[in-house]
């Protein structure tokens, strides 16, 4: 489904990812592993298509990302949803209205926004913070309120940036709880982290990156357990 094929991605003389090569199939939960500058970030750039490969390609089920027209991208877009580590919320829009805004931008009739924004927060268990404003929450709430608003365009994959980096452990515990729960449900979960920590309890496959290079990756596939 995804596909890495020889991607190498440069800017300027900074080579950021450097000939990778790996494919993730359906409903596989996969961590993207490294430390700050391994090049976890400008792998999703490359799948989003925001950036082109230096070389080499990213392919989606069959397509190569490069080639979509740029008229067609924002469709493309609403099969990945994102999850980033500093939540991205709107900070004058309540967490109902934070969550609806995806669902503007994905053209979906106003007359469906409350009861598919109820269904994603009732998921990420914060329905009962729906009214409340973004400097309201918590760091937790607020990773939860990202998650909801990744998923309520209901995309084939959600791909989370360092969703726990800003977390405690009990909290990241709980996140990492709900993106298992979600990749049970048949969604594929890739989520770029260091935390080594949460990685080894997790137990799922890891691709790791070194300077921009893959330099392990445990082949894991999506039936491993927990």
């Amino acid at each position: 489904m995804i596909k890495f094929e020889n991607v190498s991605k440069s800017f300027g003389d900074i080579k950021a990812i450097d000939n990778v090569n790996f494919e993730i199939a359906d409903g596989e939960f996969v961590f993207i592993s490294g430390p700050s500058g391994a090049g976890k970030t400008t792998l999703l750039h490359l799948l989003l298509g925001e950036y082109h490969p230096s070389a080499g390609e990213v392919i989606f089920d069959e397509t190569k990302v490069s080639q979509i027209p740029k008229k067609e991208l924002p469709f493309f877009r609403r099969k990945i949803g994102v999850v980033f580590q500093d939540y991205r919320l709107l900070p004058e829009r309540t967490v109902r209205e934070n969550v609806e805004v995806a669902l503007a931008v994905a053209g979906v009739s106003e007359e469906e926004w409350v009861k598919r924004a109820d269904q994603v927060l009732k998921l990420v268990g914060i329905l009962d913070r729906a009214q409340l404003f973004p400097s309201q929450l918590s760091g937790g709430e607020a990773q939860r309120v990202s998650l909801a608003r990744a998923l309520v365009t209901n995309p084939r994959v959600i791909f989370a940036d360092e969703p726990t980096g800003n977390l405690d452990w009990e909290t990241a515990d709980a996140i990492m709880d709900l993106f298992h729960e979600i990749n049970k449900e048949g969604k594929t979960v890739i989520i770029a982290s260091h935390h080594k920590a949460i990685i080894d309890k997790m137990d799922k496959r890891v691709i790791e990156l070194k300077k921009g290079e893959l330099v392990h990756d445990s082949g894991h596939g999506k039936h491993k357990k927990r």
